[in-house]
């Protein structure tokens, strides 16, 4: 990898020695613009180191000591509080847009560190967007080269238990028991023994000393389906040191819709997943970044995954693509983007709770024997290895219980119920029964009543309608209502109160009926002759 970023190095170490008067092995005399050497400067004629004085729009070019007016708005990346230092110290670069060279933006650090490292990830970024993905990884550690002891469980483990994949900036990363072999491994208990120690070998001689300044490893915990953003949640691990992780397992669920505003798995945000992992806030932030920056700038930035379709950005084919990502992110920054409108955090999801401890190591007695070995099982039999390029790590459970979160909700349809239904029966003496009949009395009944009135008025208009078109009005259908309109026939029983309102009968004569005829009640003798003793008694 140092092949493809010599002339980088070396343009910054001579930019070094010319701004700050120093360089290796040398004693701290500036050096003079003249004293540039003789071949062009492709890097800072790309991107010029300049020095603001008082926040004015006069800078200084640090490589050709020329000083020159700056048009643009002036962010500052280190704070957003003015520095209230020397202004002297106010270093940073001017972006324009290529196609206007009117548009510009100057981005100032408060610290020359600073500027340079920013300044250098740029053309860093620039030169790895071209190169291909196999041949960073085979310019990369393997597992070898880093793996000198591996113990899980009590059992030895190898570089076969670890999966390798390229992160953009760290190179080569290892994640150990990812589960992609289709075994997962578990642990029988807690406590340090029982977990993952390791020894990694760490060359600080091959440090890119530009773009690192630390010396050490970073680690993270994550689970198998999770994306592990290493730059930003990653914990540093020293070298020269034995390091203990103790951790403890927490699984945590909120309420989704209407308790929350989470999502389940994300599929109804509307940003692809460009990870292929499972949903997380940070997954989708920068997707949704990587996504504005394809359609606004036409190329994709190299530190996040690659759309499909696209292709990382660098200056040969877009030269536009600094000005451009530089605006974009500033409006992300700010939330202007809309990316933190559109992502939500995720209902579901696991956290490791770190304890971290730091010991000497290896101790003064047992150095120089353990080197000598761990020289031995690297190969180097003549040469020692040296205790700043080794890191003692353990990461293990405290303890294999698993804490568990959730989120329940304080009042549910059922406890809402029956709080109402307390609350009636001990201000008004109400039950459930009495509840239902009144609700039936006013709504039901009430809806009953206006419906039928709506049918028989409906019935009405129809019939009507139907002698109308008939042509044939008969006689006496204006004045007959009710139950003496034979054509008005409702088939509903009548009510109490439709029974009242049905008009009187017409007063005309109905046939009576006549009086009985009956036969006994005519007085008839019952004998033609009379008796003589009848006549008798009758002459006495």
């Amino acid at each position: 990898m140092k092949d493809y970023l010599s002339e980088l190095d070396k343009e910054t170490k001579k930019a070094l020695e010319t701004f700050y008067g120093f360089s290796e092995g040398k004693s701290k005399v500036r050096r003079s613009a003249d004293d540039w050497n003789e071949t062009e400067s492709h890097f800072f004629n790309q991107i010029p180191l300049l020095k603001f004085e008082d926040f004015s729009k006069t800078a200084t070019d640090l490589r050709s000591g020329r000083k020159r007016k700056i048009e643009g708005s002036v962010f500052h990346k280190d704070s957003s509080i003015v520095n209230s230092g020397d202004s002297n110290d106010i270093i940073g670069f001017q972006l324009c847009d290529a196609n206007n060279s009117s548009e510009c933006a100057l981005y100032t650090f408060s610290s020359g560190v600073n500027a340079i490292q920013e300044w250098y990830k740029l053309h860093y970024m620039n030169i790895m967007a071209q190169i291909p993905l196999e041949t960073k990884e085979e310019l990369s550690y393997s597992a070898d080269d880093l793996l000198l002891t591996c113990f899980f469980d009590g059992l030895s483990c190898d570089k076969r238990h670890f999966t390798r994949f390229h992160h953009p900036l760290h190179g080569n990363c290892y994640t150990f028991n990812s589960g992609e072999n289709g075994t997962i491994l578990s642990t029988s208990t807690g406590g340090s023994e029982y977990g993952l120690q390791v020894v990694l070998y760490i060359d600080e001689a091959d440090y890119n000393p530009f773009l690192v300044t630390s010396t050490g490893a970073k680690i993270i915990v994550h689970d198998q389906d999770e994306y592990p953003f290493i730059e930003d949640i990653g914990t540093e691990i020293e070298t020269a040191a034995a390091t203990s992780i103790g951790m403890h397992f927490t699984r945590s669920r909120k309420l989704s819709k209407p308790y929350s505003d989470c999502t389940e798995t994300g599929a109804d945000i509307p940003v692809e997943n460009l990870y292929n992992k499972s949903y997380s806030l940070q997954i989708c932030l920068h997707s949704c970044f990587q996504k504005a920056m394809v359609e606004s700038c036409g190329c994709a930035q190299y530190t996040q995954p690659l759309p499909a379709g696209a292709e990382y950005c660098n200056y040969k084919k877009n030269p536009n693509w600094m000005y451009c990502y530089y605006r974009l992110h500033e409006k992300f920054v700010k939330e202007q983007l809309g990316c933190q409108q559109i992502c939500k955090d995720a209902c579901s999801f696991k956290e490791w709770a770190l304890t971290t401890s730091i010991a000497q190591w290896p101790s003064i007695v047992s150095e120089d024997w353990m080197l000598r070995v761990l020289s031995w099982d690297k190969g180097q039999k003549i040469n020692k290895l040296n205790k700043t390029d080794l890191a003692n790590l353990m990461v293990f459970y405290k303890d294999l219980n698993e804490r568990f979160i959730s989120e329940n909700p304080t009042n549910t349809i059922v406890i809402l119920l029956s709080n109402f239904g307390g609350q009636l029966g001990l201000w008004m003496s109400c039950s459930v029964v009495c509840v239902i009949e009144i609700v039936e009395v006013f709504f039901i009944d009430s809806l009953s009543i206006v419906m039928r009135r709506q049918w028989q008025k409906a019935k009405k208009w129809w019939n009507d309608r139907k002698r109308e078109g008939s042509g044939k009005p008969q006689v006496g259908d204006v004045e007959r209502q009710g139950h003496d309109n034979p054509v008005c026939i409702d088939e509903d029983l009548p009510t109490f109160n439709t029974a009242l309102r049905l008009p009187l009968p017409q007063e005309t004569h109905l046939p009576r009926t006549p009086p009985p005829n009956y036969s006994t009640l005519r007085l008839e003798t019952a004998f033609t002759e009379q008796l003589p003793d009848t006549l008798e008694a009758g002459q006495h």
